[in-house]
């Protein structure tokens, strides 16, 4: 994980899905935990749904709050 990746979950846009068009810092949980479960895609986007769903997880999302703003 670097700090791009942190950035990356506030601009970066979930592509598909029910979720289309929401940024992944902002996926609800379960929708991650359905990813962990299943299997996350492959490449960048599946590398940032995988970190977000272990600060979601470990309730770790306050550490991007500072980046928020």
């Amino acid at each position: 994980m670097t700090p791009e990746h942190l950035t990356l979950l506030l601009t970066r846009e979930m592509p598909y899905g029910k979720y289309k068009g929401r940024v992944i810092a902002d996926l609800p949980g379960h929708y991650l935990g359905w990813f962990a479960r299943e299997g996350f895609p492959k490449g960048q986007l599946g590398e940032l749904l995988a970190l977000m769903y272990e600060l979601d997880h470990n309730n770790l999302r306050s550490l991007l709050d500072p980046l928020r703003r």
